[in-house]
């Protein structure tokens, strides 16, 4: 019968019973009368139609009704009715008493059981009815009652049997509810219907264990099944829910729980590789921590988490049930203190490596026992027992002549033990040892995590008293370090104390022969140096490419002819460099007498070396004639570039550590290039054992660093070779800098570069020679340009002439170096060259290593998209320009170095390109470096240009005017 949303109306649920579904709800829209009463019109309401009647609706109605749709056949069956039969049909089929499908029939009660139980849930303030046999819906309503009943369970027992059943009471009321035809719509949880009224109850009592009882007074138990049903039945009973009893007692403790901290082994597992062949390091031991708490006499482990546990007891006839409700709130405050003390014991139980575990309990045991807890060692098969007391390290180290006495005591509780048979332990990395008592201790992880290194590093000395150590005094670093973090009690010299900040380190006077000046930042690099030189400790001069780690080390060099004279330095380096040192030596230090020991021509003979106070020298030759270097005394070795000694396997590292020193040096810009043994190779060559031997130091520090990301093992390895090691990068210092510092950079001719070089020379010298003797000077100009030109393209790079060249180019190769170095260190860097063929050298180089970079000649579209991308893009560190597009016109203040490739005839065009970096908005210093290859027209016309401009008093402004100024000796100095 139709409804009309437009007159008034009422939402109903009614109940009605599926012949093989069981108890279904439907939702109804009942028309009301005049009188606002219930009438018979009445319509169905599903989802499809709700919401022509959203005036009477509320979100609850609106839930309610689609889960109704949900337990309607048709909607039931749906998933399960996989051959499309129609639901009665499918319904009568499964629930056929012969051929029936029990498994379905199961799977549609579990999902109608949870719809009934959601529903129930929700009906709450809701009309509910019965639906009567001819389908009307209201045909008797049931009342829903707004609280929960109470069921008691009772047990008599007699001597015979036990008689069982439960009693309901609403609001302190028994209940009359059996024999009343009463019935339950859900069981889980049990909601009861009895004389129009709906019941739920109170700790959610499972609908099974009222049904035997709707038309039964009680369940008769007999004596033979009674203990069987007592532990299986009555306990759970007992747990859940209120039961009363007689012929037998149930006992019921509410202690506060006591929390006791179980501690038990679980032996490692070997480790086995990709073939699962097993490897030499096995798992640590573990120790499992068990949390549990004691209430009385009964133990709960934290997991099980049932709120109120029973256990029985039978003596003789007598039965009695132990009721123990656990204290949740308590327990989980036990769990949570634990979890911010490191333990998080997820389900009661934790395993630690047995170190941390000690560890962890030698720093917390004092707080557990003030927290209440009890800490037990579970027995073990083997009958080994733990020690759970304090222990107790000390170390004291003394500063000495030349090492620290060092000083250790060890304590296990009461017992003091030898700290060579720790130290010993450590550095085979194991746990624990039997103590006097035959209780086995664990060392603590703190002290592998902190002494180890220490440990590790310490040397026994037979002059010493017995059990005395001694330490390298290179170590002080990690002596300090360990004293910061109060592990150790360090007593140091006022002066040596000065070495954690060398900035507090005395100021030096520069030696007499010393010619020339030093910037702040130089000066304290100097003094710096002095400093180690004073405690004989090696050093890492490390500071940014530019900033004159050439002119410290010289001011120093210096220094030591003044203090050690007779004496003899080897400098060693690459090639490239040789005749850069030798330059500066002449300029700095004219005093200085040098050998460059080089060339084909060199006399092998090590006592000459004594006739000198510096040899200059390479890693080749030096890896060539090991034996002559080998055979004397040096005062100072130092390897500028040392990163040629990154790989501590190769040829030259293994050299360069036999060679004989008082002292040791090495400078770099890029200490480290590849990983963290680049650096144990140069430490270990100026500062030997600083870092432990090469295994020591890959298990101690590279491993943990690179595969760990360990950054307490790099926060130590970083406090170790500080004090060997001073970096100043070019924005620390900038303040010390001036607006632009110009550096020449001397570079040497491959062997196939000066062949090339010398046929080009000799053509045009004879050519040139012979045209001077003909009348008239332009043919002659034009020959001469031409003849430079060519020769200074070969002095960059044989290839800018002839492309089918297949040799290398000394001036390329010291180019990428530099290169490399700048952009390794993070700085920017204009390249120029007023060769557009040259530049395209170099930018096959940077595609080949795929490094990026911007580029910008006459041919060039997207100029400004060129420039922001030099100024805006943190990964491009490389702008490569040619001169006659680039020297005008922009504006590249992000540069910090400028590259020039080839000197230019017109050092106003080339002070044009350094001001490309160097101008308004520029907030970095800008360091020039000028490229120039020895023995070639390049620098005869640089040394030309100085002579000019001093006898001229004016600058050359044009390629023409430098020519017409030339002479005829000066004609035949540059082809020379």
């Amino acid at each position: 019968m139709k409804v009309s949303a437009e007159q008034p109306f009422e939402i109903i649920y009614s109940l009605f019973s599926h012949e093989y579904l069981g108890l279904l709800f439907e939702s109804f829209v009942i028309q009301l009368d005049e009188k606002g009463r219930l009438s018979l019109a009445h319509q169905n309401i599903s989802s499809v139609n709700a919401k022509e009647f959203a005036a009477g609706l509320d979100d609850t109605d609106y839930q309610l009704i689609k889960m109704m749709d949900e337990m309607q056949q048709d909607a039931v069956t749906k998933k399960l009715n996989t051959k499309k039969l129609k639901a009665k049909e499918y319904l009568r089929k499964i629930y056929d008493p012969k051929t029936g499908n029990k498994a379905a029939q199961e799977m549609l009660e579990l999902k109608l059981e949870g719809l009934r139980s959601k529903i129930l849930e929700k009906l709450k303030g809701k009309r509910l009815f019965e639906m009567a046999n001819d389908g009307n819906p209201i045909w008797k309503e049931i009342c829903i009652m707004p609280e929960p009943a109470s069921v008691l369970f009772h047990f008599r027992r007699n001597e015979d049997n036990t008689h069982y059943f439960p009693t309901i009471k609403y609001r302190g009321e028994k209940l009359d509810w059996q024999y009343k035809n009463a019935y339950l719509i859900c069981n889980e949880p049990a909601w009861l219907v009895a004389d129009g009224a709906l019941y739920h109850f109170a700790k959610g009592v499972d609908g099974k264990k009222l049904s035997p009882f709707l038309n039964k007074r009680f369940i008769v138990i007999p004596r033979k099944v009674e203990q069987q049903y007592y532990e299986k039945f009555v306990t759970q009973l007992v747990a859940s829910f209120d039961v009363y009893a007689k012929g037998f007692e149930i006992k019921v403790e509410r202690n506060q729980p006591e929390a006791v901290l179980n501690l038990s082994d679980l032996p490692g597992s070997p480790k086995v590789d990709l073939f699962g062949n097993s490897q030499a390091e096995s798992e640590e031991d573990k120790i499992v921590f068990d949390l549990k708490f004691q209430y009385g006499e009964y133990a709960f482990r934290a997991e099980d988490g049932a709120k109120t546990n029973v256990k029985l007891e039978q003596n003789g006839d007598e039965y009695t049930f132990h009721k123990v409700i656990r204290d949740g709130i308590k327990e989980k405050s036990y769990g949570d203190y634990l979890k911010n003390l490191g333990l998080p014991v997820r389900a009661s139980r934790f395993a630690l490596e047995k170190s941390k575990a000690f560890g962890w309990l030698n720093t917390y045991k004092d707080d557990l026992i003030a927290q209440g807890f009890q800490i037990q060692q579970a027995t073990d098969a083997k009958g080994k027992k733990y020690f759970f007391g304090h222990a107790k390290i000390s170390v004291d180290v003394k500063e000495n002549i030349d090492w620290f006495d060092v000083n250790a005591v060890i304590e296990f509780g009461p017992y003091k033990i030898p700290f060579a048979k720790i130290r010993k332990l450590l550095l085979q990395g194991k746990t624990e040892f039997e103590l006097p008592n035959k209780e086995i201790a664990v060392i603590p992880d703190s002290w592998f995590v902190n002494y180890t290194e220490i440990f590790a590093f310490l040397e026994d000395d037979p002059t010493l008293d017995a059990g005395a150590l001694k330490l390298k005094k290179h170590h002080i670093a990690l002596a300090q370090e360990l004293q910061s973090n109060n592990l150790v009690q360090l007593t140091l010299s006022r002066k040596l104390e000065k070495l954690r900040d060398f900035s507090q380190i005395e100021d030096y006077e520069l030696p007499e022969a010393f010619q020339g000046t030093l910037r702040p930042y130089q000066k304290a690099g100097y003094n710096w140096l002095r400093f180690l030189n004073e405690y004989q400790f090696g050093g890492c001069l490390a500071d940014d490419m530019g900033l004159g780690k050439t002119v410290q080390t010289l001011a120093l060099l210096a220094y030591q002819k003044e203090v050690n004279p007779g004496t003899t330095t080897l400098l060693i380096m690459p090639t490239s460099l040789i005749y850069n040192w030798e330059l500066e030596a002449q300029k700095f230090t004219p005093s200085l007498k040098v050998l460059v020991y080089t060339g084909s021509q060199r006399v092998k003979d090590h006592t000459k070396f004594a006739d000198y106070d510096l040899i200059l020298t390479s890693y080749g030759i030096t890896r060539l004639d090991m034996e002559v270097f080998k055979s004397f005394y040096f005062n100072y070795v130092i390897l500028d570039e040392s990163q040629a000694i990154k790989n501590p396997s190769s040829i030259i590292a293994k050299s360069v550590a036999e060679l004989n020193c008082r002292f040791k040096l090495i400078l770099t810009g890029t200490p480290v290039e590849n990983g963290t043994m680049d650096l144990w190779s140069q430490m270990n060559f100026i500062n030997t054992g600083l870092l432990g031997n090469q295994s020591m130091f890959k298990k101690q520090f590279l491993l943990p660093i690179e595969k760990k990301n360990d950054v307490d093992k790099a926060v130590k390895l970083h406090a170790m070779i500080k004090p060997f090691i001073l970096r100043r990068l070019k924005t620390q210092v900038a303040t010390d800098l001036p607006e632009k510092v110009i550096h020449v950079k001397y570079s040497s001719m491959s062997s196939e570069q000066e062949k090339a070089y010398e046929e080009i020379k000799s053509y045009y010298r004879e050519k040139i020679v012979n045209e001077l003797t003909a009348p008239g000077t332009k043919n002659q100009q034009f020959t001469l340009l031409r003849g430079l030109t060519q020769l200074r393209q070969v002095a960059n790079h044989p290839k800018l002439i002839d492309r089918t060249y297949e040799g290398d180019s000394g001036k390329l190769e010291d180019v990428i170096h530099m290169l490399r170095e700048t952009a390794s260190e993070g700085h920017k860097v204009l390249v120029f060259s007023q060769f557009v063929r040259h530049l395209g050298i170099v930018k096959e180089f940077l595609d080949e290593e795929k490094i990026p970079y911007a580029y910008l000649d006459g041919t060039t579209k997207d100029r400004q998209a060129q420039v922001k991308s030099f100024q805006e893009n943190d990964d491009v560190k490389i702008f490569l320009i040619s001169l006659k597009a680039g020297g005008v016109g922009l504006n590249l203040t992000k540069a910090e170095y400028v590259f020039l490739l080839d000197p230019w005839w017109n050092p106003a065009v080339e002070a044009q390109a350094i001001d490309r970096a160097h101008r308004i908005g520029q907030e970095n210093k800008v360091i020039i470096y000028k490229f120039i290859t020895r023995n070639s027209v390049e620098e005869k016309i640089m040394a030309l240009q100085e002579r000019k401009k001093a006898l001229a008093g004016e600058l050359i402004s044009t390629e023409e005017s430098f020519m017409k100024s030339l002479s005829q000796d000066d004609i035949e100095a540059l082809l020379d």
